[in-house]
C-alpha cells in the first residue's frame, strides 16, 4: 500500500476503493484519479489479469482523455478480477454486487470497457442508477454497437496521415485486437479506402496482402469465433501481427503490447493507439526516434468517452457521432501541428495540454483532488 502512495502526484489518484466478496468470489478495485473537472467517467474492464496497478494507469488516461477532449468529467476506471466468458448469471451477480459495493462513490460513473458491454451497464443502472453506454432499451447509446470509438480512430487517421506521407486511400492497415474497438475501426476505415491485410485477437491472426474482407471477418467474431476462422489468408500466432509490414498498425487490446522488448519488430508508418496505453513509455520514444508517428491514445480513441458523456447528458446518436469527429479531428491536428513544428513527441504535447487543463480546473476546487 505504501508504494501506491509513493507513486502519487499533484493530479491524483484521489482514491483508491478495493472490494472483496469471498462467498461469490468477488474482487475489484476503483480507482479514481482527478474530478476536478467534474465526476469521473471510465470503464469497468474484466479479465483474469487486470491489476491495481493496471487499473491506476487506465484511471490516469482517462484523466487526461476527458480533459482533452473537453469534457466536464474527470478520470476514473473500475477493474473486475474473472474471465469475461464466464456464464452471463454469475457474471451478472459479480457486477451487481461489485456496483452495490461502491454505490456511494457518486464521484464515479461506470461505462463499458473491454469484458463489459452495454447489457452490463443496464445492471448498473439498475442496480445504483450511475453508468453510461446503455443499451438502447434503456434511452442510452450503445458506443460498442455503433463503434464510437473506431469512429473516432478513422478521423484521428484521416488528420495523421498527412503528417505521416501515408495516402489513406489504399493504405495497409493491421489491427491488434478485432474487437469492439477494432472491427468499428477497420470498417470506418475501409470507408475511407484503407485495405485491412492483417487482424489478430487472443486466438491468433490472419494475414492476406491482398486484403482481408471486413465484413466477414466482423460476421465471424460476432458469432464468437476468432479471425483464425476466416476462410483464406495465412493463419498465425496471436503476436505475429506485430511484425507484418503495414502502413497503419492499430493496437486495440491490452496495455504494454508494444515494449521495448519488441518494438524492433514494428514495420509501419503511423500508429494509431486504440487501446490505453498499449505501448510502454521506452517503446513509444524509440518509435518516435525512429521516425514512426504515434498519436497518443487520450487523443485518438476518445470516441468512446465523449458517446458515453454525451449519452449521460441525454444527446442522441448523430450528436454524439457530430462532435466526436469534430473534436477528434481538432486535437489530432493541434498535437501533430505543434510536435511537427517542435520536434518533439505527440505524447508531450498531448500530455502537457490535457494537464493545463485539469492543473486550471484544480484551482477552482476548495481541495484540489476531492
Amino acid at each position: 500500500m505504501a508504494e501506491l502512495f509513493d507513486r502519487a502526484d499533484a493530479l491524483g489518484p484521489g482514491k483508491i476503493v478495493h472490494v472483496c466478496e469471498p462467498s461469490i468470489g468477488l474482487r475489484g478495485v476503483l480507482v479514481i484519479d482527478n474530478v476536478a473537472r467534474g465526476p469521473a467517467v471510465g470503464g469497468l474492464r474484466m479479465a483474469p489479469d487486470v491489476s491495481v496497478d493496471e487499473c491506476m494507469r487506465l484511471a490516469r488516461a482517462m484523466t487526461l482523455k476527458n480533459s482533452a477532449a473537453g469534457l466536464s468529467h474527470g478520470g476514473g476506471k473500475s477493474v473486475l478480477w474473472g474471465d469475461s466468458r464466464m456464464s452471463s448469471e454469475k457474471k451478472e451477480t459479480l457486477i451487481r454486487a461489485f456496483a452495490h459495493a461502491l454505490r456511494h462513490e457518486h464521484d464515479y460513473i461506470f461505462g463499458p470497457d473491454m469484458g463489459t458491454d452495454e447489457r452490463c451497464m443496464g445492471w448498473i443502472k439498475d442496480e445504483i442508477g450511475r453508468s453510461a453506454g446503455l443499451p438502447a432499451a434503456l434511452g442510452g447509446i450503445p458506443l460498442d454497437d455503433i463503434g464510437a470509438t473506431g469512429w473516432g480512430l478513422a478521423h484521428a487517421a484521416d488528420v495523421a496521415a498527412r503528417y505521416c506521407g501515408v495516402a489513406l486511400d489504399g493504405a495497409r492497415v493491421a489491427i491488434q485486437g478485432f474487437g469492439a474497438v477494432g472491427k468499428h475501426a477497420a470498417r470506418f476505415l475501409r470507408d475511407k479506402g484503407a485495405r485491412l491485410i492483417a487482424a489478430s485477437d487472443s486466438l491468433g491472426t490472419v494475414h492476406d496482402p491482398a486484403g482481408l474482407d471486413v465484413a466477414a471477418l466482423i460476421e465471424l467474431k460476432d458469432a464468437g469465433r476468432s479471425v483464425r476462422d476466416y476462410e483464406s489468408g495465412q493463419k498465425l500466432d496471436r503476436d505475429a501481427v506485430i511484425g507484418i509490414e503495414c502502413d497503419i498498425w492499430i493496437p486495440a487490446a491490452r496495455p504494454d503490447v508494444v515494449r521495448e522488448d519488441n518494438v524492433a519488430r514494428l514495420k509501419t508508418k503511423l500508429v494509431l493507439q486504440g487501446a490505453n496505453v498499449p505501448c510502454s513509455p521506452g517503446a513509444e520514444q524509440t518509435l518516435h526516434d525512429q521516425g514512426v508517428l504515434v498519436v497518443p491514445d487520450f487523443i485518438a480513441n476518445a470516441g468512446g468517452v465523449i458517446c458515453a458523456a454525451m449519452e449521460y447528458r441525454g444527446s442522441t446518436e448523430s450528436q454524439a457521432f457530430e462532435v466526436i469527429e469534430a473534436r477528434i479531428r481538432a486535437n489530432v491536428e493541434a498535437v501533430l501541428n505543434e510536435a511537427s513544428a517542435t520536434h518533439v513527441m505527440p505524447r508531450t504535447v498531448a500530455v502537457r495540454l490535457a494537464v493545463a487543463r485539469v492543473e486550471e480546473a484544480m484551482t477552482y476546487r476548495r481541495f484540489g483532488l476531492l
